[in-house]
């Protein structure tokens, strides 16, 4: 119960108050006494680690973690967050020597100073950890850090070690998405599961070595993505003077699971050193994500107010992005709390004497849907999608304004465009489904809802929709290419059930 206790106290906020439910108390407890958090170093990766966790594992659980981590309440799926932190990552893992399969980062709401590795090449990073970057060096070097884990298999080497100890716990997460699978998981259960999941890199504690290891590699990233290197030693003093300010709460949560040793930082400092210097400057984006996550880990309260205090107190002190930024967070902090006025007010400020934002024009329009003002929404989407091609915050907002607007057709165009260059984004192919469905043509919304459900990890939704999708259809061709996806997706179930029956308790 000690250790339950110990990891409860490790997940964020929303994640704690499930630790003690039946899934995660009864996986927990079942661990041997006497287990230690902390490994004390990396093994060899033998054939028989490999084995136990092999890539083709690790994926399968991080899909099925994350299937179940999107329904999360902290999961943050605004998509100028998701695309800012997806291709941060994708920038600082293309200039790496190590092949890269694929580095999703996500973000979670939790004013905690936090990031963490899950299986598969899932980075998470909490919103506390963005608001505290003074700038993108100092985020860009802890997303650095984090691929360098995932890319050394950190994770893996840590949950193969302890065979008795690890095993349980692989164990515990496997029988989790096992009845996320089967389709018998009840949201509470599914949720534990990401809790427990989302801790792993906690109860592993990574070695001195493998956090130097991270350090070196990240380091070398970050400078070769073009970052300043000098950004990783600013983050470092940030995380401890936050670690020592924090002593007598429980110290810091980054630090406690990612110590900042003297080696550590010596070795650190020596190789910033050496390392060719970069102009510390942050995109224009990197200002307008902060401002928004300051907002959305404030929520409601005292501390939306004294979010909002700080953007005030930016918008006199800063010039730029960051004070057009400021302007865009009170902007965001009105819109949610429904004072249209008081948004629109703000974003003229943001506006003013700047060369405008994706952000600032996404807003813009969801302010005019929320007002009812069809034709302003229109106009301002179509204006916002000729100057940004490349933002999906602004092909969202263009889209639902299209949809709003009861022009289903136009929707199915654009989204058909978008989709040739986002075919990975899941809200594209749903929001494609509502126009089909309005339209009439059933058999399409139902494949694009399995796209979508495919896309999150819901592999027996999918299927569902597609046998739909089967039964709706009169098109022998179309028919026998369904039956062709759904088997693929079956053979996929089948195969992800071997792989995680394994390890089943």
């Amino acid at each position: 119960m000690l250790y339950l206790r110990r990891i409860s106290r490790q997940l964020p906020g929303s994640l704690r108050r499930l630790a003690s439910g039946r899934l995660l108390a009864a996986t927990l407890m079942a661990l041997p006494c006497g287990v230690h958090a902390q490994p004390t170093g990396i093994p060899s990766m033998g054939v028989a680690s490999a084995a136990e966790l092999s890539p083709e594992l690790e994926r399968t659980l991080g899909d099925a973690i994350m299937e179940q981590g999107r329904r999360d309440p902290t999961y943050i799926s605004d998509p100028d967050v998701l695309q800012y932190l997806t291709d941060m990552g994708q920038k600082l893992a293309s200039h790496t020597s190590t092949a890269a399969d694929r580095i999703n980062v996500f973000a979670l709401r939790d004013p905690q100073i936090n990031a963490f590795a899950l299986p598969g090449g899932y980075i998470g990073i909490n919103s506390g950890l963005v608001v505290a970057a003074e700038s993108e060096s100092e985020l860009a070097s802890v997303v650095a850090h984090e691929i360098s884990h995932v890319l050394q298999r950190h994770i893996a080497r840590g949950m193969t070690q302890r065979a008795q100890t690890n095993h349980a716990m692989i164990a515990a997460l496997a029988g989790a998405l096992l009845a996320a699978l089967s389709g018998s998981a009840d949201l509470a259960m599914g949720v534990a599961a990401f809790g427990q999941a989302a801790a792993v890199d906690r109860q592993l504690g990574f070695s001195r070595q493998a956090e130097q290891e991270a350090d070196r590699m990240g380091l070398d990233m970050m400078s070769r993505a073009g970052y300043d290197p000098a950004g990783m030693a600013r983050m470092f003093q940030r995380l401890e003077n936050a670690s020592r300010l924090n002593q007598g709460a429980g110290g810091n949560a980054y630090t406690s699971t990612h110590p900042l040793s003297v080696q550590r930082l010596s070795d650190a400092q020596n190789r910033i050193l050496r390392a060719d210097r970069r102009a510390n400057v942050s995109s224009d984006a990197f200002w307008f994500v902060r401002a928004k996550l300051r907002i959305e880990q404030a929520r409601a309260g005292q501390a939306l107010r004294s979010a909002e205090e700080v953007l005030r107190a930016e918008t006199r002190q800063e010039q730029g992005a960051r004070r057009a930024a400021a302007w865009y967070g009170l902007a965001y902090a009105a819109w949610k709390r429904g004072d249209d006025a008081q948004a629109a007010e703000a974003l003229t400020q943001a506006k003013a004497g700047g060369p405008g934002s994706p952000q600032i024009a996404a807003l813009e329009v969801a302010i005019a849907l929320k007002r009812g003002d069809i034709e302003a929404a229109l106009r301002l989407g179509e204006q916002a999608a000729r100057r940004w091609p490349d933002s999906q915050g602004v092909a969202l907002a263009h889209v639902e304004a299209l949809q709003k607007a009861g022009r289903h057709e136009a929707a199915v165009d654009e989204l058909g465009k978008r989709l040739k260059q986002w075919p990975d984004v899941p809200r594209l192919w749903q929001l494609q489904a509502q126009s089909n469905e309005a339209l009439g043509r059933r058999p399409n919304a139902r494949r694009s809802m399995a796209t979508y459900y495919e896309l999150t990890g819901a592999l027996p939704a999918a299927v569902e929709q597609l046998q739909q999708a089967r039964a709706m259809s009169r098109d022998f061709y179309e028919q026998s290419e369904l039956d062709v996806r759904i088997r693929q997706l079956r053979d996929r179930l089948e195969s992800d059930r071997q792989l995680l029956e394994r390890f089943k308790l």
